[in-house]
């Protein structure tokens, strides 16, 4: 256990440093309870707190920390919600004083990778909130940019469309396809290779498995 942690930490601290020289602000946590921490220090009575569908996120209990202090949770992802209830609780997160999220994956060189099926955690995740917050695993951690792509063909995009539950090809053969399906998720793409101008991010590595 202890050589996992060193690799963890060792791999976390690395794309630390390179977040930063990317012109990200950027930090290495160890446990999934230090991130949490981290973000509801981030969290204002009455501030509106945006969730991009997060499972990182989501996995923290984050939203009900939120409303404990007195943040204003918007979810588009809660239960329930029609599709105009959906569309319009995603556009209120494009100007949330806090964005949560998380990415599909980030090279060593601390450029971040995502996929998305309908852009507004893309669109997020650069312009709009005040504040966004990207809480990243050290599992998804990639060697290249190249390598990042695999990883949202091979884990990524497979297992969100079976958490959606999405009857896409790769729910069947657990790697993306390049399917043409009405329903599929794999829409819009990004790299992220320095942070955008106008955006205050804080990427957050955490040494802890959580997450696709």
């Amino acid at each position: 256990m202890e050589v996992k942690k060193w690799h963890k930490d060792t791999v976390g601290q690395k794309v630390v440093e390179a977040l930063i020289k990317n012109d990200f602000d950027a930090v290495y946590l160890q446990t999934t309870e230090e991130v949490s921490d981290f973000i509801i220090k981030h969290v204002k009575f009455g501030s509106k707190v945006g969730f991009g569908g997060s499972m990182t996120i989501k996995n923290m209990g984050i939203q009900d920390k939120v409303q404990a202090v007195g943040g204003i949770v918007l979810d588009h992802g809660a239960i329930g919600l029609s599709r105009e209830e959906v569309l319009a609780t995603a556009k209120k997160e494009l100007l949330s004083d806090l964005y949560l999220c998380s990415s599909n994956a980030i090279t060593m060189d601390g450029i971040l990778v995502n996929v998305d099926g309908m852009g507004n955690r893309i669109a997020a995740m650069n312009f709009g909130p005040e504040k966004v917050i990207i809480v990243v695993s050290v599992d998804k951690v990639c060697k290249n940019e190249a390598a990042a792509f695999e990883r949202l063909q091979t884990i990524a995009s497979p297992m969100n469309n079976k958490r959606l539950g999405y009857k896409n090809p790769c729910t069947t053969t657990g790697v993306c396809v390049n399917c043409q399906t009405k329903t599929r998720i794999c829409r819009l793409y990004s790299i992220m290779r320095k942070k955008p101008m106008m955006t205050d991010i804080t990427v957050v590595v955490v040494g802890s498995s959580c997450g696709y």
